[in-house]
């Protein structure tokens, strides 16, 4: 019996291209549009793996992961995202997800995630050791868009109180949220 995939992405032309991509590859593959209709099917079909969309419809696919885990403490998690930072990538991982992913992704280097989190969990289960990750300072541009994301989601996406926080003109901050988080 293949395992269930359940997608969970508001993007219809991404969910059909990876619903296509991965019942090709063999798997029991179901999509859900919304929070309430994700919650649904993860209740109807107890999911192996599942794709998070990070930004479902101006909500956030974070809240999702504990209300999931606690239907199905064994499934596998992805969080996906065309927006990635580090704060919401440590946000995933801390609350159960077993990796976070920028968008685009094919589809192999998606079902490696899936994989890779597995293998990472025996051989951490064996040794008892965790793995050493290398450091590399980020850089100050990176570390200002992390800290706008941050007080960004403190307060729940509001853009005149988030510059009125961080001591700038809303405008500023605006121009500063259009860029491209910069690479480390």
């Amino acid at each position: 019996m293949s395992e269930t995939i359940l997608i969970i992405e508001d993007d219809d032309t991404f969910s059909a291209t990876l619903l296509r991509a991965l019942k090709q590859r063999g798997y029991a593959t179901v999509v859900a549009k919304s929070v309430a209709a994700a919650l649904n099917q993860a209740q109807t079909t107890a999911p192996d793996r599942v794709v998070l969309d990070l930004n479902l419809a101006g909500e956030s696919g974070l809240n999702l992961i504990p209300r999931l885990l606690e239907l199905n403490p064994a499934c596998r998690i992805v969080v996906l995202t065309g927006y990635a930072s580090i704060t919401t990538a440590v946000d995933a991982i801390k609350l159960g997800a077993v990796q976070y992913l920028a968008k685009p992704v094919d589809t192999a280097t998606l079902l490696g995630a899936f994989d890779h989190a597995l293998e990472a969990n025996e051989n951490t289960a064996a040794t008892n050791t965790p793995a050493a990750v290398p450091h590399a300072p980020m850089s100050v541009n990176r570390m200002e868009w992390e800290h706008i994301q941050r007080v960004l989601r403190e307060y729940k996406g509001n853009i005149s109180a988030t510059a009125l926080a961080l001591n700038m003109h809303r405008r500023t901050l605006q121009r500063k949220l259009l860029k491209r988080p910069v690479s480390r």
